[in-house]
């Protein structure tokens, strides 16, 4: 059993930090476990912001990890409003914006990301949105539903998932939307071309317009309210409302003003951790958005935005703390809903790291999986409104060995079979 005596402190009240302390205390931790968080609400999921929650099909009491009764029958301390604001690791205490120090014999820091901001005149206008948070998702709510009303216009800057989610909703809504998107398709970083038009496609049947290969320059206004949004190749677009979902980027300021390891740019910055989680210094773990985590399946340093990354993450570096050491080869995976089509994304193929891209099922109707392969090794499938299918397309992954493309292409042949004669 541990010491009773040790103080665990958690910066950060996202899914990573809230499942770290839930697995401190089903592990059988008995000494003080310290959440830290700078928004006034119980630890909640990023998932419903964009999906269920943004659309009215999920109540608010949805969003959140525990009832707030939980904390306190789990006998951990919720410091909720509260900005950490420097780690002290000679004292080994953690400073809060009051001047508050709170002393630890381990940290996790699970400090998230945070929305890129776009860099051009306009962004002070009271239209300008950003969707990270349960206040974001709940103001945005309410602007889509009157956007809808009015038939007015929602102009959304970046085409990857957040973008894409927030179209679908607006949309089903009611509102005009164009998208603006400075590569040729939508997740174009993510999936390529082969796959990304299917996603242009779908989308347009549903009245989005993109607009492709441009970038917003000014978000033109009146008495503090939007007008159009204006592009860098001289097209301007009508809007009420503008949403930024150009990505989002660690947020490191705690680890590096305490001189932490970082991860290089190319690696997706953020705090560089080992397998468990572990940061340059041994007494401190990283979990979630803001971790780069050394991953032993593919050989390289990863940082991964996604829910199921923080669900398992927060365990891991909880178990770490604990002396447990609990590295696992993790396949990254993520989920969106967007209209009727659900989909499941497994593994990692950064632009350039495949020569293939296989199509197994009816694309067309948007009932298939695809498969980004390599020298006929997959790296990474994704399925579309195809289900069950997850633990095959990971195995697959995992094994690294070389399959037949045209049996991987042909819905005929059993996909767990398939899987199943590479083990070993």
């Amino acid at each position: 059993m541990v010491d009773a005596d040790l103080t665990f402190v958690i910066v950060g009240g996202g899914l990573a930090g809230a499942k770290a302390a839930e697995t401190l205390r089903s592990e059988g931790f008995n000494g003080r476990v310290i959440l830290i968080c700078d928004e006034r609400d119980h630890p909640y999921e990023r998932p419903p912001l964009s999906k269920g929650y943004l659309l009215g099909k999920e109540p608010r009491s949805k969003v959140f990890v525990h009832e707030p009764a939980w904390w306190a029958g789990a006998d951990v301390e919720l410091h909720l409003g509260q900005v950490a604001v420097a780690v002290e690791r000679a004292d080994k205490a953690v400073r809060l914006g009051d001047g508050t120090r709170i002393r630890y014999d381990k940290l996790l820091l699970a400090t998230g990301a945070e929305p890129r901001r776009l860099d051009i005149p306009g962004t002070d206008l009271a239209g300008v949105h950003h969707l990270r948070r349960l206040a974001h998702a709940e103001r945005l709510r309410g602007v889509l539903a009157s956007l809808g009303r009015d038939n007015g216009h929602l102009v959304i800057a970046g085409a990857g998932w957040i973008g894409l989610e927030v179209a679908a909703a607006a949309r089903e809504y009611g509102a005009e939307v164009t998208v603006v998107e400075p590569e040729p398709t939508p997740l174009h970083a993510v999936l390529g071309p082969e796959v990304g038009q299917i996603f242009t496609d779908l989308h347009a049947e549903h009245g989005v317009r993109f607009h492709f290969g441009a970038r917003l320059t000014e978000i033109a206004g009146q008495d503090g309210m939007v007008l159009a949004a204006r592009t860098d190749d001289g097209e301007e677009h009508p809007a009420h409302d503008v949403l930024a979902a150009i990505g989002a980027a660690p947020r490191t300021a705690l680890a590096e003003s305490a001189g932490l390891d970082l991860a290089a740019a190319a690696e997706g910055g953020g705090i560089a951790v080992d397998a468990s989680l572990r940061t340059s210094d041994p007494d401190i773990y990283a979990a979630g958005d803001v971790a780069a985590a050394q991953h032993p399946l593919f050989g390289s340093r990863l940082r991964v935005e996604h829910w199921d990354n923080a669900l398992k993450g927060g365990p891991v570096a909880a178990r770490a703390m604990l002396g447990r050491d609990a590295g696992e080869e993790r396949v990254p995976y993520f989920f969106s809903d967007q209209y009727d089509v659900g989909l499941e994304y497994s593994g990692w193929a950064p632009p350039g790291s495949y020569d293939e891209v296989v199509l197994r099922g009816d694309a067309p109707k948007r009932e298939f999986i695809a498969f980004w392969v390599r020298d006929g090794r997959v790296l990474a499938g994704m399925n579309v409104n195809v289900w069950d299918v997850t633990q095959d397309i990971q195995h697959l992954i995992r094994s690294g060995a070389q399959v037949d493309t045209m049996a991987l292409a042909d819905p005929s042949v059993p996909l767990d079979g398939l899987a199943g004669s590479l083990s070993g």
